[in-house]
């Protein structure tokens, strides 16, 4: 099995890694942005430039440029301005003598600013220029005024402002990613105290879990408190069913070694053989209770696996009927009837069979003598399958069917283990059944129901 990552590492990761794809987005788009914030800044500053420029050398005849206008420049959006003044004839008026190579030259007149990428002494400028009709010393026509920047002062304000909004991104996430962690941890903190309160748990302390828990993990709480109590009732169970076990081989087994010391101690061959009989008859009841022992421990644990394989319930029913029937002129008849079809359904072939055959067992020992027929009756309904037991015998008391539902408790002073009864309800109970004992005017009605399911 691979590693598995830790609930909190999960949880950090679903937070924060959505948190730097947006953060990646973020930093694309002001990327994207502070260049276009940085163009409109230094288009407008050049822009203020040129009219500054314009303006000054119409007023002095380029003679002279304001202290103002000097300052805007000497530092424009961080960096120096350059610039020169064109004559409608060539003329250079004011300005650096050595212009910028790459500006498209002037054409007519345009009352729009042309912004421009050029060279100036071999740096890649940006510049605006700005082409206007006026009059400078008695000469009038369009005058062209160009403003210049070098272009990596504009990269270095892209950069700054850029590395401002990431440093702001970047600290935002750790402040994030710091309140996460320990946030988690925090929140996680029930769960430490729950796995503490599991951990503590043993084969001797299996109480239910009492503590304040999250409504996110009620469920599994709850879960597990039923597990617990669960395995709580199964100890139990099998705790008192060994004792129980116990107890009834005990005097079996006694009787056992006594017979076989008398047959071995015997004055002559017919006493011999008589108590040789009797041994091999409290041997049969021993292996029959030790059977019986086995038959309803593995009614109580049937597999989910083994109730959801399909049986076929028309052959099975013949099958029993083979078996199970039997007609005598001194004994009790044994006759069967089924609804047909029967179909099938999901459930234990073996343990069904076993739980009939304990239940015909039961009619015929406890019937009395008055018992002359036991008749088995199989029909299927929409939810359940029922397989139904009667006898005309002497039936039983109310009182009688609780003791019937007792372990090793046999109804009547008859020779019999007192499980039978109690191996048909475990099957029942893991086929979603019940067991259902139905008194009459004359005789017993026994009636196992098994849930049909999803077959």
């Amino acid at each position: 099995m691979g590693k598995v990552w830790s609930l909190r590492g999960r949880l950090t990761a679903v937070i924060l890694v959505p948190l730097l794809l947006v953060a990646a987005l973020v930093g694309v788009w002001q990327l994207k942005n502070a260049r276009q914030t940085a163009t409109d800044v230094f288009d407008k500053s050049l822009l203020a430039a040129a009219l500054a420029v314009a303006n000054d050398v119409a007023i002095s005849g380029g003679d002279a440029l304001s202290p103002r206008t000097g300052d805007i420049l000497s530092d424009t959006s961080g960096g120096r301005v350059f610039y020169h003044v064109y004559a409608p004839d060539g003329v250079i008026v004011a300005g650096y003598a050595t212009p910028p190579v790459g500006i498209p030259p002037p054409n007519e007149e345009a009352s729009a600013p042309n912004y421009f990428e050029a060279t100036y002494l071999g740096r890649p400028v940006h510049g605006v220029r700005l082409q206007n009709r006026t009059q400078i010393d008695g000469f009038t026509g369009v005058f062209t005024t160009t403003v210049w920047q070098e272009a990596s002062v504009r990269a270095a304000f892209v950069r700054d402002l850029l590395l401002r909004s990431l440093l702001a991104i970047a600290g935002l996430i750790l402040a994030v990613a710091i309140i996460v962690w320990f946030g988690v941890r925090l929140g996680l903190r029930p769960l430490i105290d729950l796995e503490t309160a599991i951990a503590s748990r043993n084969s001797d302390e299996l109480s239910p879990i009492q503590r304040a828990v999250p409504d996110e993990v009620g469920g599994i709480v709850a879960t597990l408190n039923r597990l617990f109590g669960q395995v709580t009732r199964s100890m139990a169970a099998q705790s008192e069913f060994i004792s129980n076990a116990a107890h009834q081989l005990k005097n079996p087994i006694a009787g056992v070694l006594s017979l076989a010391e008398a047959v071995k101690a015997s004055p002559d061959w017919d006493a011999s053989q008589k108590r040789s009989a009797d041994l091999l008859e409290a041997a049969r009841e021993t292996a029959n209770l030790s059977q019986k022992l086995l038959f309803l421990e593995r009614a109580k644990a049937i597999s989910p696996e083994a109730v959801m394989q399909s049986v076929d319930m028309d052959k099975a029913f013949r099958a029993w009927q083979d078996e199970l029937s039997r007609t005598s002129e001194a004994g009790p008849s044994v006759t069967f009837q089924s609804t047909a079809p029967l179909g099938s359904m999901n459930g234990d072939e073996t343990m069904i069979h076993e739980a009939l055959r304990n239940l015909v067992d039961n009619a015929l020992r406890h019937g009395g003598p008055e018992l002359t027929e036991v008749h088995v009756s199989a029909d299927r309904g929409p939810r359940e399958m029922v397989i139904a037991v009667s006898d005309n015998g002497v039936g039983l008391t109310t009182e009688q069917i609780l003791e019937a539902r007792e372990r090793f408790r046999p109804v009547a002073a008859t020779s019999g283990s007192g499980l039978g009864v109690s191996i048909a309800e475990a099957v029942a109970y893991a086929h979603n059944g019940t067991l259902e004992f139905l008194p009459r005017d004359r005789g017993l009605k026994v009636e196992l129901r098994l849930s049909l399911g999803d077959s």
